[in-house]
């Protein structure tokens, strides 16, 4: 009788900790040492003159696309949105920003840049 309530006791461990981990990789966990403030929508002062879509690794929830974004979007002159499921970013510019500012703040945020593409107007 003692080894069932065991045997139990670590199925339903395992279930909740399964259904988690699949919440997690989905995007849907609370993952990342709580909860991040949602960045707030940010517009361009003045024209958009180009756009850059920057690929994203590390991102597994919301809090670490609102972390991404709140980063991105402290830097003059951009205003950024960042797609969770596409592991992307994309940053609009009112006028030409260094790939490397953008790296190092999402670097600051704690993710990795694997590539930066510009689209110009």
């Amino acid at each position: 009788m003692g080894d069932l309530v065991i045997i139990l006791i670590v199925l339903v461990g395992l279930f909740f900790g399964v259904r988690t981990t699949i919440k997690h990789m989905k995007g849907q966990g609370g993952c990342c040492g709580g909860s991040v403030p949602k960045a707030r929508k940010k517009t361009l002062k003045n024209k958009k003159i180009a756009e850059r879509i920057i690929t994203i690794e590390g991102m597994h929830c919301q809090n670490c696309k609102n972390s991404v974004e709140r980063q991105l979007n402290q830097i003059d002159g951009v205003a950024a949105n960042v797609n969770l499921k596409k592991q992307i970013a994309i940053v609009s510019l009112e006028y030409m920003i260094d790939d490397n500012e953008l790296k190092a703040a999402i670097e600051k945020a704690g993710f990795s840049v694997t590539d930066i593409q510009l689209q110009k107007n």
